[in-house]
C-alpha cells in the first residue's frame, strides 16, 4: 500500500510539472518577441506595408500570432495600422493612450523605435486572461513606412 502511495504521488508530481511546463509555454518570451519584430520588419520590406499590416492583423495567420505574442504597428503619428489582438483599434489615433499607471504608451514605443529600437515596460490587459499584467514590448522603426512595429511579452 505504501508503494502505491509513493507511486501515485510520483505520478501526480510528474503530471503537475508537465502541466506547469505547458502553462509556461503559453507565454511568449522576450527573445521570441524580438524575433517576431525582426521578422515583421522584414515582412513589411518584402510584401509592402499594406499587405503586411493585413497579415499582422489576420487572426488566422499564425505566423504573426504565437502563444500570447502578437504584432502591432503604428504610424509615427500614433495611428494603429495593424493589431494582432484587437482589430477594432485599426485606424484610431492612439498617440495619447496611457497604460493604467499613466505611462504614455504609444509615444514611448514610437520614441524608442525612432532611437534605433528597444524595450518599453508597461502594464496592459492580457489578451487571454483580460487581466492587467506587466508587459515588456520590443519595438523597431520600419524602413519603408513612417512608423514602427512591436511585439510584447507578458512577464
Amino acid at each position: 500500500m505504501q508503494f502505491l502511495s509513493r507511486r501515485t504521488f510520483a505520478a501526480l508530481a510528474v503530471l503537475g510539472a508537465l502541466s506547469a511546463g505547458a502553462h509556461a509555454q503559453e507565454n511568449g518570451t522576450r527573445d521570441e518577441a524580438k524575433a517576431m519584430v525582426d521578422a515583421a520588419v522584414e515582412h513589411v520590406k518584402k510584401v509592402g506595408p499594406d499587405q503586411a499590416f493585413k497579415d499582422f492583423t489576420d487572426k488566422n495567420n499564425k505566423a504573426w500570432q504565437k502563444k500570447d505574442l502578437y504584432v502591432f504597428a503604428y504610424s509615427s503619428e500614433g495611428v494603429s495600422v495593424a493589431h494582432g489582438a484587437n482589430d477594432k483599434l485599426i485606424g484610431k489615433n492612439l498617440i495619447d493612450l496611457k497604460d493604467p499607471n499613466g505611462k504614455p504608451l504609444i509615444r514611448e514605443l514610437r520614441d524608442t523605435a525612432q532611437k534605433g529600437g528597444g524595450w518599453v515596460e508597461y502594464d496592459w490587459p492580457h489578451p487571454q486572461t483580460k487581466k492587467i499584467e506587466s508587459k515588456i514590448s520590443y519595438t523597431r522603426k520600419m524602413a519603408n513606412f513612417d512608423g514602427f512595429v512591436g511585439v510584447g511579452a507578458y512577464r
